[in-house]
């Protein structure tokens, strides 16, 4: 087998006293891209933080081949305030660095030259602020690229773009993420880093699907042995019960072996429990059959619309997944349902029956300067749940939060432990609309599964708002998927389906159908022209004579900037770079412009 790019021997990790992991090794290869998983709190962060030498490990070490580069994007990206997009690329003087060409290229890749390259990073929401540090990774043309939850922040379109350009990259990959789509079409091999595995860390060279498979296998076998050292410990505790005297051989070793077996099996059940959140919302006593009605709605801000005349009813027992980019008008939708947006045309109906719980997407219900108790209970001792008091950190307990936690400001949890908390202040409401703004975001698996299976023994309505396809698939029955509209056309256009492949299977054919869209035309202004009704005026034959002989200047442009930028001696002139992309993008649109032109005159000029 080929040598490690880079491997961790034996490393070691605590924090404030509690152990992560011991003496773990991990080894990457060439070609290999790999999911690193476990629940929260089990020490993926840190381990990744480790093989990227930001963190020093208490014992064991990393060792990298001779010249290998690697790359480390974190969780939630951090720039220093007041910078612009190239020096972020490049650091200080970024005209003068020989990077400088691949800054440019990165920045058009990834679309954020849209932004301008002089734009603050502050100014960019965090999705966009992920691609930045995506490109400021991917600049250093590393060997090894350590990606922690890429996708989170990222819309849909983004995760789609990422999919494809890591599974087809030669890069060595190792990845932390929560998408499960994500983790089956990118990776071809899984590291587990779970408290209940039998060795805590466990490698599987196989993809997703099948690593879920036999790590099943693997907890059932290891659940069987302990029911079988538990048996098998009850037998020896009754002999030893029955007064055996202790001076025999035969009758020392059974008591010795009783010894081990109780250490055994307290082993294996601290491996076989499984700490899992309790999630369960207060449904309202009546859920009205009609909650909003929306007709001819007209949504946006000021002078822009985000979409127009769109007439929709939200029942009782809706499960409702809003899908679409970053900045289309999910969230604002989403408002509109309870009275937080008034529109700018048509009217919105809200059922006087509405009882909302409203997850946002910022948690900003949430008071960071007060304690994890607190938040749930503003004084006292006790929390009322479904109309019975409960001791309040008992309640905490419940979404795995420990003691030492409890009296922690909200500032000082991780992204998924405040996710939980506002999870908890959720379930002490009564509701029949749940409205969740991007819930799933920072928490692991297992308590995904569990808020899957609230959401769906929720008897209200839910209206869902998430870039986890997976989940957003097993909790809705109906889509709306906000796409935008055709060029000059305000807003976006809102298409309706029953579930995400749907979605996405149409959004792939997009291409095809808008060439079939084209044909289409083309034979009706055939049809138009043979029936007399449309030809040609003179101004409009000698445009389209001229047309191609245009088409090939502005490629003829096009190409020589691609030239120009490419040259070595052009690599280090920032305004020159600048200005060659900017001309470059404009000339693209006028070319995709006049095309169109040409194939619409063209078609009305066929015989």
């Amino acid at each position: 087998m080929a040598s490690p790019l880079i491997s961790a021997v034996n490393v070691s990790k605590s924090f404030a006293g509690r152990s992560l992991f011991k003496n773990l090794s991990l080894s990457l290869y060439d070609g290999e891209r790999s999911g690193l998983l476990g629940p929260n709190g089990a020490g993926k962060s840190t381990l990744m933080g480790i093989l990227a030498r930001e963190l020093d490990p208490d014992s064991g070490e990393v060792i990298a081949q001779k010249g290998v580069r690697v790359g480390y994007l974190q969780q939630t990206p951090k720039f220093a305030k007041g910078l612009d997009l190239l020096t972020a690329l490049l650091g200080p003087d970024p005209e003068h660095n020989e990077k400088l060409s691949l800054a440019y290229e990165w920045l058009s890749r990834l679309e954020l030259i849209q932004f301008g390259e002089y734009s603050e990073v502050s100014s960019l929401s965090g999705g966009w602020q992920k691609r930045l540090a995506l490109a400021c990774e991917l600049i250093k043309e590393p060997k090894v690229l350590l990606l922690d939850e890429p996708t989170n922040h990222l819309d849909v379109s983004s995760i789609l773009w990422l999919e494809e350009f890591l599974s087809e990259s030669s890069m060595a990959l190792l990845m932390i993420t929560h998408d499960r789509l994500f983790l089956q079409r990118v990776c071809n091999c899984i590291f587990d880093l779970d408290p209940r595995n039998p060795d805590l860390f466990h490698r599987f060279d196989k993809d997703y699907i099948s690593y879920l498979e036999e790590k099943d296998l693997m907890l059932q076998a290891q659940a069987q042995r302990f029911q079988a050292s538990k048996n098998t410990l009850s037998r020896e505790k009754e002999w030893l019960a029955r007064g055996a005297k202790a001076r025999q051989t035969k009758q020392k070793a059974r008591i010795e072996r009783a010894h081990e077996l109780t250490e055994d099996v307290a082993f294996l059940k601290e491996k076989n429990r499984r700490l899992v959140a309790s999630i369960e919302f207060s449904d309202s006593a009546r859920v009205p059959k009609k909650l909003v009605d929306l007709k001819a709605v007209t949504c946006g801000y000021g002078e822009k619309i985000l979409f127009k005349n769109f007439t929709y009813t939200l029942s009782g027992k809706a499960r409702l997944g809003l899908l679409g980019d970053n900045g289309v008008g999910k969230s604002s939708f989403a408002k509109l349902l309870i009275g937080q947006l008034e529109p700018l045309a048509g009217t919105v109906d809200v059922s006087e029956k509405i009882q909302v719980a409203y997850f946002e997407q910022h948690k900003q219900t949430l008071r960071e300067d007060l304690s994890v108790l607190r938040n749930v209970c503003s004084d006292g001792d006790y929390v009322h749940l479904q109309g019975q008091p409960i001791f309040a950190k008992s309640y905490l307990e419940k979404f795995l939060f420990r003691y030492d936690q409890m009296d922690l400001p909200v500032a000082k949890l991780s992204g998924g432990e405040k996710s939980r908390l506002r999870i908890a202040q959720l379930m002490l409401q009564d509701s029949n609309l749940l409205i969740l703004d991007e819930p799933t975001n920072d928490l692991d698996v297992t308590t995904l599964d569990v808020l899957q299976q609230a959401l769906l023994d929720f008897q209200g309505a839910v209206v869902l708002v998430t870039h986890d396809r997976y989940f957003l698939d097993q909790v809705t029955n109906e889509i709306l998927a906000f796409e935008a509209n055709a060029e000059g056309d305000a807003g976006v256009r809102i298409e309706k389906f029953q579930t995400y492949f749907q979605w996405e299977k149409w959004h792939a054919d997009r291409p095809a159908r808008d060439k079939a869209a084209a044909v289409a035309a083309k034979e009706a202004a055939l049809t138009e022209k043979k029936s007399g009704k449309s030809r040609l005026s003179f101004k409009e034959k000698f445009e389209l004579e001229g047309m191609e002989a245009s088409i090939a200047k502005l490629e003829g442009e096009i190409k020589q900037l691609d030239q120009l930028v490419a040259k070595p001696e052009n690599m280090s002139q920032a305004t020159l770079l600048a200005e060659s992309y900017a001309k470059m993008g404009q000339l693209q649109g006028d070319l995709e412009k006049m095309f169109a032109r040409w194939q619409e005159l063209t078609s009305r000029n066929e015989a």
